[in-house]
C-alpha cells in the first residue's frame, strides 16, 4: 500500500521544481496539480446536506469514497512507495487529510509573494501576444491590476489565505515549508531535511539533471512556460520587474518568516530585524 503526503503552498513557488527532483526516485511519484482534491470537493458537494442522496451517506461512507477517488486516480503508480499528491488548496483541507491518513506530510512551496507577482509578471510580458486565462479584460491592463487581481480572489490570494489557515491551525505540525530560493541555491541540504521530515532514507538526487515540462496545459491556459523546469537546480539572481512600491507591499505578507503561533517546521531565509 502506498503512503500519501502532499504538496501544497503558493504558486510559482517550486512546486515543479520539485516534483522533477522527486520523480528521480524510483520508489516516488510527484506531479503537478493533479485533480483529486477537486474530485472530493466535488464529490462532497453532491452527497453534502441539502441533496437529495444526502441519507444514503453516513460518515464511513464518505470517508470510504474519498480513499476510492485517491486509489482510483493513482491506480498505474500504487506500486510507488510514495505518492506525492499536488494541490494548492490541501492546505484549506488538513482537518479531511487528517481522517483519511494518519502519517501524512505536507511539503508547502513557498517565496517571498512580491517575486511570486514578479514571476507571473515575466511570464505574461513574454507572451505579449497571447491573452492568458488568468487575466480577464478588466484585470489585464496594467502591472497594477494584474498583481492585484491575482491577491483579490486569484490564484496567489486563495493559496496564501489557505496556506495562513494551515499554518497556525490545529494541524501546523504536518507542514515543512520550503523557500524557494533557498532549495534553489541548496538543493541538496533542502532534500536532506525533506526526506528527514517525512521519515524516508535519503535517496541521492542530481541537481544537474532535472527535468519536468506540461507544455500542453501551459498552452491552454496562455502562459507558455509556466511549468517548465530548467535542467540544471541553479538560483539566478535578478533585478525585479515591478515598480518598487508594489515589491514592498508585497514582501510585507511573508508571514512564514515568523513562527511564533505555529508548530510548522520551515525551511527558509531568517527575518532581518530592523
Amino acid at each position: 500500500m502506498s503512503r500519501f503526503h502532499f504538496i501544497s503552498g503558493l504558486p510559482r513557488s517550486g512546486s515543479t521544481l520539485l516534483s522533477g527532483i522527486i520523480t528521480q526516485n524510483p520508489e516516488f511519484h510527484a506531479g503537478m496539480s493533479s485533480p483529486v482534491g477537486s474530485l472530493i470537493n466535488g464529490m462532497l458537494e453532491q452527497i453534502g446536506a441539502g441533496s437529495e442522496f444526502y441519507s444514503f451517506f453516513d460518515e464511513d461512507k464518505r470517508k470510504h469514497i474519498c480513499r476510492a477517488i485517491f486509489n482510483s486516480y493513482y491506480t498505474s503508480e500504487l506500486s510507488k512507495r510514495t505518492i506525492f499528491d499536488t494541490n494548492r488548496m490541501w492546505t484549506a483541507r488538513l482537518h479531511q487529510l487528517s481522517e483519511l491518513y494518519e502519517d501524512f506530510k505536507v511539503i508547502c512551496c513557498v517565496r517571498n509573494p512580491a517575486w511570486i507577482m514578479d514571476s507571473f509578471e515575466k511570464i505574461y510580458r513574454k507572451n505579449p501576444f497571447d491573452y492568458s486565462k488568468m487575466y480577464g479584460p478588466g484585470t489585464r491592463p496594467t502591472v497594477y491590476s494584474r498583481c492585484e487581481s491575482m491577491v483579490n480572489g486569484g490564484i496567489v490570494g486563495a493559496s496564501w489565505t489557505a496556506l495562513k489557515e494551515a499554518f497556525y491551525g490545529e494541524f501546523s505540525d504536518r507542514l515543512l515549508l520550503v523557500d524557494y530560493d533557498l532549495l534553489a541555491q541548496h538543493p541538496q541540504r533542502s532534500m536532506e531535511l525533506i526526506y528527514r521530515f517525512i521519515g524516508e532514507e535519503y535517496f541521492p538526487h542530481d541537481f544537474d539533471n532535472v527535468e519536468y515540462a506540461h507544455d500542453e496545459f501551459d498552452y491552454t491556459l496562455g502562459a507558455k512556460g509556466l511549468h517548465t523546469v530548467q535542467r540544471k537546480v541553479e538560483f539566478k539572481p535578478r533585478r525585479s520587474i515591478l515598480p518598487p512600491d508594489l515589491f514592498e507591499k508585497y514582501s510585507a505578507m511573508a508571514f512564514w518568516q515568523d513562527t511564533a503561533g505555529s508548530a510548522a517546521s520551515v525551511i527558509a531565509p531568517k527575518k532581518e530585524k530592523n
